[in-house]
Parts: structure tokens; sequence; C-alpha cells
């Protein structure tokens, strides 16, 4: 397999690979990691005209707290964003999900901006974008501008981001110190393309209520869906094993996933409301814990 002739362009910073964007506009495509587009390349499925190489463009490579957000920059490696010490501290959902994104060597060459950018429904960060209210920098000649995760994802490979335009930054809000980060998914196979994945933060008041619930599923619809009317459900409720049913079966009945090769609508609707009620069980098994006689006893 061999890609379709193309133009290759390898700036040395953001600057010249705005320019080169700005230059060649729908005819150029920006190549980070390189692990979703150059097989895409190679099927010929993409065929962009121009190659716009940003892995030199070090500007876009950082991890750093500003005020209340986490800000990464697109060239940032999926490894290193994972075992950050910021990430594990301000965003630990961010880790648990890029666990799951993939073998280490590909890991290791993807990068953050990149598998957000290429926005495959099956993609774990995605979601984690959606549910967290992520807010997305993208930079282009006409100027910089700031979309969120709920405009930013359009349909399956297809985001807010036009020609002319790339990725510089994704700003997530930092978690509060008690909650819980849970990312749940299954596949075909382990660290495999997910057929459906949850991501989940919650957090939990003194009188172990819900104070606060983000949730959002991949795989289940064309771009991620973020479960607004479930976190509402959940905002201060005790998350018991009825509570957890009914939430459960009202996404089973709502909810209307795509079908595929790999998993039919009926499927996918049933590992929806199982991944929802295995979520909120192990988030709710501290309260659990807590009211066991046998705890005062820990």
């Amino acid at each position: 397999m061999r890609p379709a002739p193309f133009r290759y362009i390898r700036p040395r910073n953001t600057a010249e690979a705005l320019a080169a964007l700005a230059e060649h506009g729908a005819a150029a495509r920006p190549l980070a990691g390189g692990q979703s587009l150059v097989p895409l390349m190679n099927l010929r499925m993409s065929r962009p005209d121009v190659l716009v190489d940003l892995n030199r463009c070090r500007d876009l490579a950082f991890i750093e707290r500003r005020g209340n957000d986490l800000v990464y920059g697109a060239m940032t490696r999926q490894i290193e964003a994972q075992t950050s010490a910021l990430t594990l501290r301000h965003c630990p959902l961010i880790a648990k999900a890029l666990a799951l994104a993939g073998p280490v060597a590909i890991r290791n060459r993807g990068t953050l901006g990149g598998t957000l950018a290429h926005a495959d429904r099956s993609a774990e960060l995605p979601a984690v974008a959606a549910a967290l209210d992520a807010v997305f920098v993208v930079d282009g000649v006409e100027g910089r501008r700031e979309v969120p995760a709920r405009q930013f994802f359009i349909t399956d490979l297809v985001t807010d981001v036009g020609p002319g335009e790339m990725l510089c930054e994704v700003r997530f809000p930092i978690a509060e110190d008690d909650a819980s980060a849970i990312f749940l998914e299954v596949g075909t196979r382990q660290r495999d393309m997910a057929l459906a994945g949850l991501a989940a933060q919650l957090a939990m008041n003194a009188d172990r209520t819900c104070r606060d619930a983000h949730l959002a599923l991949i795989g289940i619809e064309a771009a991620p869906l973020r479960l607004r009317e479930i976190e509402d459900r959940l905002r201060g409720r005790r998350v018991d094993g009825g509570l957890i049913a009914a939430l459960a079966q009202h996404l089973f009945e709502q909810v209307d996933p795509i079908g595929d090769l790999h998993a039919d609508a009926g499927y996918r609707r049933h590992v929806a409301k199982t991944l929802l009620a295995r979520a909120l069980a192990s988030w709710s098994l501290v309260d659990t814990l807590w009211r066991m006689p046998e705890r005062r006893q820990w």
C-alpha cells in the first residue's frame, strides 16, 4: 500500500506551519503523530496534496497549569500526557483514558492534539473532552479562536478546524481534589478499537450524595455523546442500586446507537447501559464500604 503523491513541508515552528497551511488551504493536512493519518493515506482514503509535518514545532509540545485549567499543546505525546504529574494530579481522567489508547508504541508517537483533531468516534480522548467541557484553541491566518467541545466535534472524522487552520492547544478544567475519574470501554481486543466507551468524572458531598457529574460516551454516535440528562438526575442524589438501575435503563431506552460491521446498534445499546451501571457502581462502592459496620474497625 502506498499513498498518492504529495508535497512534504517540514516547518520549524508554529508560525511557519500556519503560513504553509494558509498557502495551500484545503489541499493541505497537518501531520502530528501520524498514527491515524498515515494508514488512511496508505489506503488512499485520505489524499492530501500537501503534508505539513508539525514534529519540529516544539512550541506546540507542553503541559502547564494556567489558573483553573490544565493546558496541553497539540504536539504533546500521549505517553507524556498520560504519565505527567500535572495530569495525574489535576486531570486524572485523561490518564485513565490514554491508558486504553492503544499499545505503548502508539502512545509514544501519537499526540494528544492529533487524536482529538482526527476525531475518530472510537477514540478515547474525545469522550474526555466532551465530558469535561474542554476548550480547543484553533489558530489560522484569520486569527486564533476558542471552540468549546460541544461545537468542536461535528461527526466522525470531522471537526470545526477549517482549511488553513490547525489545533494548537486544548484546555481542560482542573478536577476537584475529591473527584473520581473512571474510564471504561469494550473493544475488539485489549487496547484495540473501542466499540463503546464511557468517560466519567464524579464528585461526592460529605453527606454521600452526588455533588457533580460529567459523563460522555464514545462509539455510540458519530461524535462523542454527552449524557447531560443523566448528570442532572445524579446531582443531589445518593447513588444506590435503585438509582443506578433506573439511570442505566433510561439510557438503554433513550440512546440510538449506530451499527457497523463490528457491532450492531442493539449490542452497542446494551454496552452503553452496562458501562454506565459499572461506572456508577464502582463509584458508589466507596459509600457502601463507608457504611459497612466492619469499616469502623479498619
